[in-house]
């Protein structure tokens, strides 16, 4: 049905009209509807329009401390939390609060002092060269980024990170494009290898090697270190060394006049446009004493069949499956909307992860009665420390892809629901229930099965979001 003009009145005037005569209890031909309302640009009414109250406001109450998407819901928190709190009359960063919900209100069952674990690579300087950028998240950048550090770095098509080595084993995703990446190994044997989106590369301590930026968009990448304490700037690099080698020496070292030498870089060149390459056929090394290198140092992560879950799936790469990668683990993890990473903690390494995609929350539980919960967005770090318990909930209504990474050679966890169905039920019942035995009646029936459910999606809960109400 379309609103016409009639008399000179204006579609929503006869709308407006229309609808007071109708309440009046006159008969009036006129559609009562969203639809009518929202093309007289009118405000629908209440029985059309029901909009949940802000949480971030003196008289919200949630008892069970629900998550809150502030970016998606386009909410401004404020510190306000079961009728505590009060509003913010100095300068305040909207954008800021939006992405960390959970410091502005944090849940009430956060507790003492534990230290920041999260960081976002914009906050971190980029140093631009000819063709790419890189910028780093160390232990300078985030505190306790005390086991790993990371590189984020890009190249254009044909841009070269020039030939270098390093002192840590250098672990690496592929965040998008193509790549080609050359090394020799430790008995000399040389490698070359292209790469795409989701493969990884892992080079040890002090193997050499280069990367290149291949198709028409060149490539973006995440490099991990094994020390936290690693940067950039300490990089081994070949025009380096060489500018501050004698040339007489180099001379020596090649067999070859000193004036061959004399046009070398005087610095390093680090990131700078080279020429495209052919195929890996049309590039390899052909010398008398050229030989292949016996090692694999890539990895198709994506292509490995992930283990499915309820709620998401899992790829796990560790030296089992990628047995070059000897200090460095990882899970490359989907979360879907409303599920939950379960909780759980790591043994042996501290978790370090990185956001793709998605918005979550995490509460780590570090013992002493102390937690702490951050939000995180993509292009954002986390750390949770070893042995310290914890969740990531995906609060947005996007799936979260995200790594996890650590410095050791094989992933290991715990499950919190797999020990609890693993542990004699009288033990469990008097730790939880001891007070509440028809409760922890429900609960046994429910962990009692110990299966594990690393990514989880729990069935709706209407009951608790009645509980989210006005005081």
């Amino acid at each position: 049905m379309q609103l016409r003009n009639y008399s000179g009145l204006s579609a929503w005037q006869l709308l407006a009209a229309g609808l007071t005569l109708s309440n009046s209890g006159l008969a009036v031909p006129v559609e009562d509807s969203p639809r009518q309302y929202l093309l007289a640009g009118l405000d629908l009414p209440p029985k059309y329009s029901k909009k949940p109250k802000s949480p971030y406001t003196p008289g919200f109450k949630d008892p069970y401390d629900s998550a809150v998407d502030a970016v998606g819901e386009k909410l401004d928190p404020l510190p306000y939390r079961n009728g505590l709190g009060a509003s913010v009359l100095g300068p305040w960063n909207r954008e800021r609060s939006r992405q960390s919900p959970d410091l502005v209100r944090p849940p009430s069952t956060d507790h003492g002092n534990l230290q920041n674990m999260r960081w976002s690579f914009a906050d971190s300087h980029v140093r631009i060269e000819e063709g790419g950028w890189t910028r780093q998240t160390t232990v300078r950048e985030l505190g306790t980024s005390v086991e790993l550090a990371a590189v984020n770095m890009r190249l254009d098509q044909g841009v070269i990170r020039e030939l270098h080595w390093h002192k840590e084993a250098e672990w690496a995703y592929v965040l998008d494009g193509e790549v080609r990446v050359t090394a020799i190994d430790y008995e000399g044997g040389n490698f070359m290898d292209d790469l795409k989106k989701g493969d990884l590369w892992y080079f040890p301590s002090g193997v050499p090697h280069s990367l290149q930026g291949l198709g028409e968009n060149g490539t973006e990448f995440l490099l991990i270190f094994d020390d936290g304490n690693f940067s950039e700037e300490s990089t081994f690099i070949l025009s380096d060394w060489l500018a501050h080698t004698p040339k007489s020496v180099i001379a020596k070292n090649f067999h070859l006049a000193p004036e061959v030498f004399k046009h070398l870089p005087e610095k390093e060149k680090y990131i700078f446009q080279g020429s495209l390459p052919g195929s890996i056929d049309d590039e390899k090394p052909t010398g008398e004493g050229v030989k292949k290198s016996k090692y694999n140092f890539v990895h198709r992560m994506l292509e490995q069949e992930p283990t499915v879950f309820s709620g998401g799936e899992v790829r796990i790469t560790d030296s089992k499956n990628f047995l070059v990668s000897k200090t460095v683990a990882a899970a490359h993890v989907i979360i879907e909307p409303g599920a939950l990473r379960e909780m759980h903690w790591h043994p042996n390494a501290d978790e370090w992860n990185f956001f793709l995609r998605g918005r979550a929350r995490i509460t780590i539980f570090a013992s002493e009665g102390s937690a702490r919960t951050f939000d995180y967005v993509p292009g954002d770090v986390g750390i949770v420390p070893r042995n310290m318990g914890h969740f990531v909930e995906n609060i947005g209504d996007e799936p979260i892809e995200m790594l996890e990474v650590f410095r050791a050679d094989e992933f290991r966890d715990f499950s919190l629901f797999q020990w609890m169905g693993e542990t004699p039920k009288k033990m469990v019942v008097d730790h939880l229930f001891q007070d509440d035995p028809e409760n922890g009646e429900i609960f046994w029936n429910k962990v009692k099965g110990a299966k594990k459910d690393a990514v989880t999606l729990p069935p709706q809960n209407n009951d608790m979001e009645s509980e989210q109400h006005e005081l």
